[in-house]
């Protein structure tokens, strides 16, 4: 199909410029991404019959991954201090 109606995992690597300047940043559309993305996550992990730790456990990886992130400049700052 037309490259403006194909999802990112059906993009070739060489199309993949072209591909993002035909997407929509506006903010309506990246929370509706958003909404797409956690509605899609929530349907294949949280809510199934026969559930596991695995959905509640890759949130909490996540989080601490993107907590880390945000705090790497203060925590590098303070691995280097010298305490003498």
């Amino acid at each position: 199909g037309p490259l403006l109606e194909r999802r990112l995992m059906d993009v070739r690597l060489g199309e993949l410029p072209l591909w993002v300047t035909t997407r929509d940043f506006s903010p309506q559309a990246l929370l509706g991404g958003a909404q797409r993305a956690w509605n899609s996550y929530y349907n294949k992990y949280i809510n199934v019959k026969k559930g596991g730790p695995a959905g509640v456990s890759m949130l909490l990886a996540g989080y601490c991954l993107l907590s880390y992130a945000w705090n790497y400049q203060h925590i590098k700052h303070y691995r280097w201090r010298k305490y003498h």
